[in-house]
């Protein structure tokens, strides 16, 4: 499952990345394989979303977040 796929409130753990340039971007920004994510919230337009990794809030788009693979 994506995590763009997720909805307000639920959680996952970051597993893999479909994309090697944005990976980078990612881990570099906290998002770390192992990783429990939680989405917050949305945007009112839905994009972006506001997810919490690693003890602090991140705002990614939604082409972002459907980088990262959960379970």
């Amino acid at each position: 499952m994506k995590l763009s796929q997720l909805k307000q409130g639920e959680r996952g753990t970051i597993v893999a990345f479909t994309d090697l340039e944005m990976s980078v971007k990612l881990m570099e920004m906290g998002c770390l394989p192992g990783e429990v994510v939680e989405v917050e919230r949305f945007a009112p337009l839905g994009d972006p979303m506001a997810i919490r990794v690693s003890g602090y809030q991140l705002c990614l788009r939604k082409n972002e977040a459907a980088v990262i693979i959960i379970e």
